[in-house]
C-alpha cells in the first residue's frame, strides 16, 4: 500500500520549503486576495512578498497554470477563475490534476488550499482523489518512510477565518471514504474477490458497532435472488447480499444505498474481447462508493435509517454459468430472459433495490453502479449519468454533483417509450436491449426500476458511474462525495447540511404539502 498520510488541519504551521515543501493552490481572483501574512511563514526565507507577487502577475491560467516560487521546493498554481455551468464552482477536478503534477516531492509536504468556504467540501475531496492508495510496486514495499502531505485551507470572501475541528472531522471523513473506495476499485480481483468484498465490509461494520446481514451463495438461491445468484454462481468465490444498517432513534424516513459489486466482470459467457476487458476490475465502483460514503455518513451522525446493500459476485464463466436463453426468477418475482451475460449489473441491482423495498420498506432508493460503457457516451467522461422518477430529485442530484466536485448530467427518464426494448416472448423481459441505438443508459436504468415497480410511490435514483469511477489508469472514488452532498440534509454534521441541495430554493409551504417521497426534499 502507499504510504502518504492526509491530514487536514486548521493550521500547518510554518515551516521553511526546503524542510517542507509547499503547494499553493486556488483560483486567480482568490490568490490575490491572500495577505502575505498568511502565506509569508510557509515561503520564508527562500520567497519574498516581492517573488510572491511577481509569481502571481505572471499567471494566466488557461485553463490552469503554474509558477516555481523557489526551485522545486514551492509553487504556486492556479484553477480556472471561471467555469461553465455544468462544472463545480471549485473547478474541483483541476485541483486534483494540478496536485499530481505540481506538488514538490518529499517525506513531508503542505498544500494551502485557497478558496471561499461554500468551496471547502468539493476541495478537500478533490486532494483526496490525488493520493490514491493501492499500489503494488517494489520500490513502495522497499521504501521505509513515511510520507505525509498536510493540508490548510486559508479562506477567502466574508465567511473568511481558519476552519474549526468539526469542519476538519467532516473532511477528513469524507477524504477517508473517497480513499477507501478508490482503494477496493484499483485492488485486482486475485486480491479483492467476493471474499474480500464482504471482510472490507465487516471491517467497516465493526468499526461503527453494526453487525451486517449476509446472505450467500445457496442461500441466496433458496432466497428468490434469481439475479445475484445467476450471475456469480459460476465464480470460485460465491456471490453475496450484504446489508449494513443504520437504525437512529427518531428516524422518520427510510433510506437505501444499492450498489454494484461485480470484482471482475469476464462478459460471461458473452464474454469481453481482449482489448475490452483489462480494466473490469473497476466494475464493483458503485458498491465500493457506497461503503466508503456509508461509513462516513454514520460517523458523521446520519438522522435517517439509512441502509447499504452491497450485491457482489464475480461475472465468470465455468460450466455452472448462466447461458443466454437462461432464464431467472428475480427477488421481485418477475422472470428475466438473458440475451446478454455481459448485462449482469443490472440483474444483481433488480435484486438489491426489489428488497430494499420489500423488505426493508425504504421511501427512497439510489442504486449506484458502473452499469454502460454507453454511460461515457452519453454524458461523457467527467459527468455521472443520472435517472430517476422524481424531477425535483434529478435537479438536487445536479446542485450535489455541483456542490461536491463528482458531477452528475440527466438521462432521459421515460418508461412507455423505452422499456418495450426489453420485451421476450417466453419471459417477463429480457435482460438486454433489442435496439442498442437507442437510450442505452436509460433502458438500463429502467430495468433495475422496473423490479420496483414504475408506479411505487417513493423515490428512485440511478446513478451510473462508469465512465467517472476513474482517471486513466487510477480509480477517483466517485461516488463518496456526492452522497454525503445529496444527502446532507439528513446529516447532524453542519457542513453537510450546508452543501446538501435538498430544500433549496423550496416555498416553505409547499414543503409542508410534501408528500413522503418529497419529504427530504
Amino acid at each position: 500500500m502507499a504510504s502518504v498520510r492526509l491530514q487536514f488541519q486548521a493550521s500547518a504551521g510554518d515551516a521553511d520549503p526546503q524542510a517542507r515543501p509547499l503547494l499553493v493552490v486556488g483560483q486567480l481572483p482568490n490568490l490575490h486576495r491572500v495577505p502575505w501574512g498568511e502565506v509569508k511563514g510557509k515561503l520564508q526565507p527562500r520567497v519574498t512578498e516581492e517573488v510572491w507577487q511577481a509569481a502571481l502577475g505572471a499567471l494566466s491560467p488557461n485553463p490552469t497554470d503554474s509558477c516555481p516560487l523557489y526551485l522545486n521546493f514551492a509553487t504556486v498554481a492556479a484553477l480556472p477563475s471561471r467555469v461553465s455551468r455544468h462544472n463545480s464552482p471549485s473547478a474541483a477536478l483541476f485541483i486534483s490534476r494540478l496536485i499530481r503534477s505540481c506538488l514538490p516531492g518529499g517525506a513531508k509536504r503542505c498544500i494551502l488550499m485557497v478558496c471561499e468556504r461554500s468551496d471547502v467540501f468539493a476541495s478537500a475531496c478533490a486532494i483526496a482523489r490525488a493520493f490514491p492508495l493501492f499500489t503494488r510496486r517494489s520500490s513502495a514495499s522497499r521504501r521505509s518512510e513515511k510520507k505525509s502531505v498536510t493540508v490548510e485551507f486559508v479562506l477567502t470572501g466574508q465567511n473568511s477565518g481558519p476552519l474549526d475541528d468539526i469542519t476538519l472531522e467532516c473532511l477528513e471523513s469524507a477524504a477517508e471514504g473517497v480513499r477507501l473506495a478508490a482503494r477496493i476499485v484499483d485492488t485486482p480481483c486475485s486480491e479483492m474477490n467476493t471474499d474480500h468484498f464482504v471482510n472490507e465490509i465487516k471491517v467497516v461494520a465493526k468499526k461503527l458497532g453494526i453487525v451486517p446481514t449476509i446472505i450467500r451463495d445457496e442461500e441466496l438461491k433458496e432466497k428468490g435472488f434469481g439475479g445475484i445468484y445467476g450471475v456469480g454462481k459460476a465464480a470460485e468465490n460465491p456471490p453475496a447480499l450484504v446489508i449494513l444498517s443504520h437504525l437512529p432513534d427518531g428516524a422518520t424516513q427510510t433510506i437505501a444505498w444499492v450498489g454494484k459489486g461485480i470484482v471482475y466482470d469476464t462478459g460471461g459467457l458473452s464474454i469481453k474481447g481482449k482489448t475490452s476487458m483489462p480494466g473490469m476490475k473497476r466494475d464493483c465502483g458503485g458498491a465500493a462508493a457506497i461503503l466508503g460514503a456509508f461509513e462516513a455518513a454514520v460517523k458523521l451522525g446520519f438522522k435517517e435509517n439509512l441502509h447499504a446493500l452491497f450485491c457482489l459476485a464475480e461475472n465468470s464463466i465455468g460450466p455452472n454459468a448462466t447461458r443466454p436463453d437462461d432464464i431467472h426468477v428475480l427477488y421481485s418475482g418477475k422472470t428475466v430472459e438473458i440475451n446478454n451475460t455481459d448485462a449482469e449489473g443490472r440483474l444483481v441491482l433488480a435484486d438489491g433495490v426489489a428488497y430494499a423495498c420489500k423488505d426493508l420498506g425504504a421511501d427512497i432508493i439510489l442504486d449506484m453502479a458502473t452499469l454502460t460503457g454507453a454511460q461515457g457516451i452519453a454524458t461523457g467522461k467527467y459527468h455521472a449519468a443520472v435517472l430517476t422518477n422524481s424531477e425535483e430529485w434529478e435537479a438536487a442530484c445536479l446542485r450535489a454533483g455541483r456542490k461536491c466536485g463528482d458531477l452528475v448530467h440527466p438521462l432521459v427518464y421515460c418508461p412507455e417509450l423505452h422499456f418495450s426494448e426489453f420485451s421476450s416472448a417466453v419471459a417477463d423481459m429480457k435482460n438486454s436491449v433489442a435496439d442498442r441505438e437507442n437510450a442505452t443508459s436509460s433502458c438500463a436504468g429502467l430495468f433495475i426500476a422496473s423490479h420496483i415497480g414504475f408506479d411505487w410511490p417513493g423515490v428512485w435514483v440511478h446513478v451510473d458511474i462508469a465512465a467517472p469511477v476513474h482517471a486513466g489508469e487510477r480509480a477517483t472514488g466517485f461516488g463518496v462525495a456526492f452522497l454525503l452532498s445529496l444527502f446532507g440534509r439528513a446529516s447532524e454534521h453542519p457542513l453537510l447540511n450546508m452543501i446538501s441541495p435538498l430544500g433549496e430554493d423550496k416555498d416553505p409551504e409547499n414543503l409542508e404539502r410534501d408528500s413522503k417521497r418529497r419529504r427530504l426534499v
